[in-house]
């Protein structure tokens, strides 16, 4: 048995790996950092890949059931990431193969009827969770928030929602896969927020989901992706974050331009009650008729518009635009 690893797959034995992962029942895409092939005469006998801190397109063909294969790409896998600075790994996977990546040292964290979340922590989540502040009396909510950058409207979707409870919680995801880094976006939110008493400003951690690195790749074509993605995020929150800060209800902005986002809020709407917490959606403040959104400031700051821009940000936001050349 031979094993090797590879940066990029081309040509003839790219097409080769999509085969054996399409025989594999997985929907592959060009997206690993780094992938694992184990052959035999010429013939894949497993493969796994790693995307970041996920370990995707795990497959093992079923003539080599046993032989330790899986343990093996993980090895290898494990040793790439660790060369890259890497220290926590994650896996998707359908429940009913938990057992597979357990032998190998994963441990659930979260699931829904199609996906599981793993990752090599033993309680890896339940230190996070842990190292988060005790909650506080009172009526307790919380928002989700990417903010990529930190617009008006997230600063009055903040105010709004803070006037209604006693606590407001405000995750910034921690996930670097939008164009401002995580610690710049976390930063912005803290200092345009720094005003509101009953704000606090906390990171996801690797926890909540991103499309980034949902794993739509072993889901059916026809499943509904975005559904299966909120799904996974409702259970992570209501089974980790709502009852380490008593948190009874969920903030979320209207999403009139993206079919998306608007699905994940309806979806959340009807998952987050049978918790027990209360979904409030929140209109989006308008500018000149228009939503303001994260994604109408980055087009203008592409086209260069400082003065329009402006009218879009708090001035933290715009200092920060800048004083990094940005604008």
């Amino acid at each position: 048995m031979e094993v090797n690893g590879y940066t990029k797959l081309r040509g003839l034995y790219l097409k080769a790996w999509h085969r054996f992962m399409e025989e594999s029942g997985l929907n592959p895409r060009d997206d690993a950092d780094y992938t694992v092939i184990a052959e035999e005469d010429g013939k894949f006998m497993a493969s796994g890949s790693r995307c970041g801190s996920i370990l995707k397109y795990i497959a093992v063909d079923p003539s080599a059931q046993g032989l330790g294969l899986t343990g093996t790409v993980f090895t290898w896998l494990a040793k790439d990431a660790f060369e890259h600075g890497i220290r926590h790994l994650f896996l998707y996977t359908k429940p009913k193969n938990s057992f597979l990546f357990e032998e190998s040292h994963f441990y659930p964290v979260a699931k829904t009827e199609s996906v599981l979340l793993m990752e090599d922590k033993r309680d890896g989540i339940k230190n996070f969770i842990d190292s988060l502040p005790m909650a506080k009396e009172g009526v307790s909510g919380a928002i989700v928030m990417n903010c990529n950058p930190f617009t008006r409207g997230h600063r009055y979707l903040i105010e709004t929602a803070a006037s209604q409870v006693d606590n407001l919680y405000l995750f910034v995801l921690s996930e670097d896969k939008s164009e401002f880094p995580a610690a710049d976006r976390l930063e912005l939110v803290k200092k345009g927020t720094a005003d509101l008493e009953n704000v606090t400003v906390l990171t996801t951690g690797d926890y909540l989901i991103s499309s980034a690195t949902f794993p739509d790749y072993f889901l059916r074509q026809d499943t509904d992706v975005s559904a299966e993605q909120c799904a996974l995020d409702c259970s992570i929150f209501t089974q980790y974050y709502a009852p380490r800060l008593n948190i009874t209800k969920r903030f979320a902005g209207t999403e009139p331009a993206s079919q998306v986002t608007d699905h994940y809020n309806r979806t959340m709407e009807k998952l987050l009650p049978k918790a027990g917490i209360e979904f409030i959606e929140i209109p989006r403040l308008e500018s000149e008729g228009e939503p303001i959104s994260a994604k109408r400031v980055r087009a203008l700051l592409r086209q260069g518009k400082a003065e329009e821009l402006r009218r879009l940000v708090p001035d933290t936001t715009f200092v920060y635009l800048t004083e990094n050349n940005l604008i």
